[in-house]
C-alpha cells in the first residue's frame, strides 16, 4: 500500500514529536541545541500554521511514516528557506518515502517563491546527508541563519 502524503494536521503533533526522538534516541544524537530539546517539536501544527512554511506527513496503513517540510527560518538569506524536520522511524526507511517527502517539499519551496534551500543535520544522521548529496545540496563552512539549533554541525545548500 502507497503511504498517503499529506499536510501536517492537529492529531499529528504528539505522535511525530515522539517520532522525531526515538530516531534521535536510535541514532545516539545529542539531545541538547537540537530538535530534540526544542519546545517547538511538541506542537508542530502550530509551528507550521505560519504563511511560507509547510509539513508534509506521510502515512502509511494509519500510522505516522515520516514528515519533511520548509520553514522560513529567521535569519536566512532572503529567498531562502530550511529544508526542517526530515524524519523517518525505522521501519519505513527504505521504502523511498524519503525521497517523496523530500522532493514534496522542495517542489513546495519552489512554489512558495524560494530560491535556496538549507539544511543543518549531524554526523549522526550521515544516511540522510548522504541523501541530501543526491539531491544537489552542498556542504556550507558555517552555519545560516537562527535556528537555535546549536548542536548542529553539518550545514548543506542548495539552489533552486
Amino acid at each position: 500500500m502507497a503511504p498517503v502524503i499529506r499536510k501536517v494536521s492537529e492529531r499529528d503533533s504528539v505522535q511525530l514529536a515522539s517520532m522525531i526522538r526515538t530516531v534521535f534516541v536510535e541514532h545516539n544524537a545529542p539531545k541538547s541545541g537540537t530538535v530534540y530539546s526544542d519546545p517547538t517539536t511538541d506542537d508542530l501544527f502550530a509551528l507550521f500554521k505560519r504563511e511560507s512554511a509547510i509539513l508534509w506527513v506521510a502515512e502509511l496503513n494509519g500510522r505516522i511514516a515520516g514528515c519533511c517540510g520548509i520553514y522560513p527560518t529567521e535569519g536566512l538569506p532572503t529567498g531562502c528557506a530550511e529544508l526542517v524536520k526530515f524524519y523517518l522511524p525505522k521501519e519505513t526507511r527504505g521504502l523511498g518515502i524519503g525521497r517523496t517527502l523530500m522532493e514534496k517539499s522542495i517542489q513546495s519551496a519552489k512554489a512558495m517563491g524560494y530560491f535556496s534551500i538549507y539544511i543543518e543535520s549531524l554526523p549522526e544522521f550521515s544516511k540522510a546527508v548522504g541523501i541530501y548529496e543526491k539531491q544537489g545540496f552542498k556542504m556550507l563552512q558555517n552555519p545560516l541563519g537562527n535556528s537555535g539549533h546549536t548542536g548542529c554541525n553539518i550545514w548543506m545548500y542548495k539552489e533552486l
